[in-house]
């Protein structure tokens, strides 16, 4: 039996922490950063630099008359069209009334969660679906979260073969690490200065969904044996996107790059409740990454 990789992902988009960040400008007005959805103008291609000319539209009016630098945050090409911008409420309204504006609301930020996978999906070691499965190989797990700690023996590359020629994702560690055939992407978004994990759920959430095998594993002696992840063959892409907490732009930034990198599996440790799938950006953009054979 292959292995069956959408089992190894239980995502959870809690939005119960409605957090914003705001900053204000020189003239006195609050600027927010806002998550935007557009439709493109009729027969407009796909292609990065016209979208990105389009998105520019709907901000130049703002910028060229207030003298400041571009306020585009990131501009998104794969998980929906559209940005995230900082904005006064004067100049949401007004873009409201542009040609292609479909929606916006304030960047939210989302708490980090983890859970009992293995369990909940009945997989056990040495037995039953788990033991007869190839272990995720040939599989890339894209795990958005804290960063990671490259050194962690999960992270180990002994018995991997080299990444999927597919694959071409980024390793954005200083020159002193470097990434290997288990770990073969590590990247961070605008919130951060570096792929490091600076609190431990990432490198947690990682090892969970595809460490390697770690024999003689143990808690200050006890329960010595072997610690092994659901998917101990797969590959993994990490994407830091949150600290304490997630910003919301910066989730679907790292969304949008997985998907041009190459990952099969996208796994979101994130919390809360959303109300409507259709207000939730980031349930839109994985469904985006569904279209395109990414499985959450």
């Amino acid at each position: 039996m292959g292995f069956f990789p959408y089992l190894t992902f239980i995502c959870m988009l809690n939005f119960h922490l409605f957090q914003t960040i705001a900053s204000d400008t020189p003239d006195g007005s609050t600027l927010q950063t806002y998550i935007v959805h557009v439709d493109g103008p009729d027969g407009l291609p796909n292609r990065l630099d016209d979208l990105d000319s389009w998105y520019d539209t709907f901000l130049s009016t703002f910028t060229a008359a207030s003298g400041e630098r571009r306020r585009m945050i990131y501009s998104y090409h794969n998980v929906f069209k559209g940005f995230a911008a900082r904005l006064s409420a004067d100049e949401l309204k007004a873009m409201e009334n542009k040609v292609g504006f479909v929606s916006a609301h304030p960047e939210r930020k989302l708490s980090l969660h983890t859970t009992h996978s293995p369990n909940f999906l009945g997989l056990n070691q040495n037995m039953g679906f788990w033991n007869e499965s190839n272990y995720g190989k040939g599989v890339i797990i894209g795990v958005l979260d804290t960063g990671i700690f490259p050194d962690h023996p999960s992270f180990s590359d002994k018995g991997m073969p080299p990444p999927p020629a597919k694959w071409k994702g980024k390793c954005d560690f200083n020159v002193t690490t470097k990434c290997n055939n288990k770990l073969i992407g590590a990247r961070y978004f605008n919130s951060f200065d570096g792929p490091i994990d600076d609190n431990g759920h990432g490198t947690h959430t990682a090892s969970t969904a595809a460490g390697n095998f770690v024999r003689g594993a143990n808690v200050f002696g006890n329960a010595n044996g072997t610690a092994v992840g659901i998917a101990p063959l797969a590959h993994l892409a990490i994407y830091k996107v949150c600290s304490v907490s997630c910003s919301e732009s910066d989730i679907l930034a790292a969304m949008d790059a997985a998907i041009d990198d190459g990952v099969d599996i996208l796994s979101l440790s994130l919390g809360g409740f959303a109300n409507n799938f259709y207000d939730d950006s980031i349930a839109l953009g994985a469904y985006s990454a569904m279209e395109k054979v990414v499985v959450q």
